[in-house]
């Protein structure tokens, strides 16, 4: 049978949590990157970085590095701390129940067989039910086979809409509290489901994903084995939640886990490249919270043949016009205090003088950065600290913008100066061999910064691409870190408060730059 999908007018608006309170029982835990002082009233964590300073009752709580949800006080201290990232949810496993599994597919009857294979073995998930997609394949037939013999629904579309609106048509078609959504080239580790339900115990998470990792290949060639540190579809080991201007921003979805509740009619059915990121973001917008768990796993079949795995690169950069006009300000290409921009622009100038006023600007921020923090137990080495990190962090937001998001600006400038010539091939090379060090790969650091490179030409390609068919410049405008002293008002990426309580145990908030 064939299901036609027609595309609804608008996928902006989503439900807001019904309630967002923890509840008893629920447990937190202190990321492990979290800073505390020695009497515990002062924490700095979370992404970007945020100065908490919080009350006794909530020190008290926090002795042992975590707490239970037991009171109205507790849960408030839970939730402040889950959204600044200084703290991770420690749910209980609980059987996976009320699931539907989808996936989107065109063709790949070899790909879809091993996805339902390894499905229908994991005991969690062998009785779940599936709702297979065919996205306008050119042999249905031999998908039709593959889900009749694990018994999965198939749900049929005419003719090719995008992975967008075949996900809509499961969302349609499911029953269910939980949706699954799992990519045909996917292959999960067995009890990778469990972990991720759990997290829904939190009524305001509306989307867990786990992380995706590269499938073992015979013999890894020189894209495989970049793949495997450097997958766009990898967010790497750090669990945190999905907020927007992070260094989680969104999740892919390969593979993710939605409460059908929160998602309305689901991802923007006219966006072939981005609807996860537009999805994460509209989520986050209504006040719901996201979840990236990477003990759960998922193995994935890369690209790794040259053409495709550049026409990749560049058709993933053409989302972020789409992306950018969606959401103002939520995706770019850079986002930095001012006065470590100044900073960094002073010292490209490889001048004394110049040099002097950026140390002079730096030494002015840590000045007031110890000034936010009295009570630390080293005010001005931990000022200075800070600084120096903001610092570093917007240097390396530059070169990656010159190498990635504004490598034509870059080329052109250094086609007419001798020195933007040789700060753009520092920077590339720079950039690339300290990328190489972070990954631990086994390419060569030539090799690796080369590919990196390639993955950046490619990507900018892309995003210059997208911006010129939309003839907007959104997707290539840095954005300034602005903040106030004191807890800062909310910003457009910040999640709508949730659950508020008159006894409030953070005292406040700030992002010390």
């Amino acid at each position: 049978m064939t299901w036609f999908v027609r595309i609804p007018p608008s996928t902006e608006t989503l439900p807001s949590p019904p309630d967002g309170r923890l509840p008893h029982g629920f447990a937190v835990e202190l990321a492990a990157d979290t800073h505390r002082s020695h009497d515990g009233h002062l924490m700095l964590g979370g992404s970007p970085p945020r100065l908490m300073r919080v009350t006794p009752t909530a020190v008290r709580l926090l002795e042992d590095g975590g707490f239970v949800v037991t009171d109205a006080t507790s849960a408030a201290l839970a939730r402040r701390l889950l959204d600044a990232g200084v703290a991770h949810p420690r749910p209980e496993l609980q059987p996976v129940r009320d699931t539907t599994v989808a996936i989107p597919v065109r063709d790949r009857a070899d790909q879809l067989d091993a996805l339902l294979a390894a499905l229908r073995a994991d005991p969690p998930t062998a009785d779940l039910p599936v709702l297979v997609v065919d996205d306008g394949s050119r042999n249905p037939g031999a998908l039709a086979r593959v889900a009749r013999r694990h018994g999965a629904r198939l749900l049929v579309h005419a003719h090719n809409l995008g992975p967008a609106a075949a996900r809509n048509t499961a969302l349609r078609h499911a029953r269910t509290a939980f949706v699954a959504f799992v990519d045909s080239d996917v292959v999960p580790e067995p009890g990778w489901l469990t972990p991720l339900l759990a997290h829904f115990a939190d009524p305001a998470v509306a989307l867990v994903a786990p992380r995706v990792v590269a499938l073992p290949v015979p013999a890894p060639g020189l894209f495989d084995r970049y793949e495997e540190v450097r997958s766009p579809l990898d967010m790497g080991v750090r669990e945190g939640p999905v907020v927007p201007v992070s260094m989680l921003s969104y999740v892919p979805s390969a593979t993710i886990v939605v409460r059908r509740a929160a998602v309305g009619a689901g991802f923007a059915p006219g966006m072939r490249v981005g609807e996860d990121v537009d999805l994460c973001m509209r989520l986050h917008a209504a006040g719901w919270r996201l979840r990236y768990v990477p003990s759960a796993q998922v193995g994935h079949r890369h690209r790794t043949d040259l053409r495709s795995w550049v026409a990749q690169r560049a058709g993933y950069g053409t989302g972020a016009a789409d992306l950018a006009l969606r959401h103002p300000g939520r995706v770019p290409p850079l986002y930095a205090a001012p006065w470590s921009l100044a900073a960094c622009a002073l010292l490209l100038r490889a001048k004394p003088l110049p040099a002097a006023a950026a140390l002079a600007l730096t030494a002015a921020t840590a000045v007031k950065v110890t000034r936010r923090m009295p009570d630390a137990d080293h005010p001005a080495r931990a000022g200075t600290l800070l600084s120096l990190a903001a610092l570093r962090g917007t240097a390396e937001q530059l070169l990656r913008c010159a190498t990635r998001h504004h490598w034509p600006v870059a080329v052109a400038a250094a086609a007419v100066s001798r020195r933007a010539r040789y700060v753009l091939l520092a920077a590339a090379v720079a950039e690339g061999l300290a990328d190489h060090r972070r990954s631990r790969t086994t390419l060569g650091p030539l090799a690796h910064t080369a590919v990196r490179r390639l993955d950046d030409l490619a990507y900018g390609w892309g995003v210059w691409q997208g911006a010129l068919r939309r003839r907007t410049a959104a997707p290539l405008v840095p954005r300034l870190a602005l903040s106030t002293r004191g807890r800062p008002a909310r910003r457009p990426w910040e999640p709508r408060p949730v659950a508020p309580t008159s006894r409030q145990p953070v005292q406040a908030t700030v992002e010390p730059w």
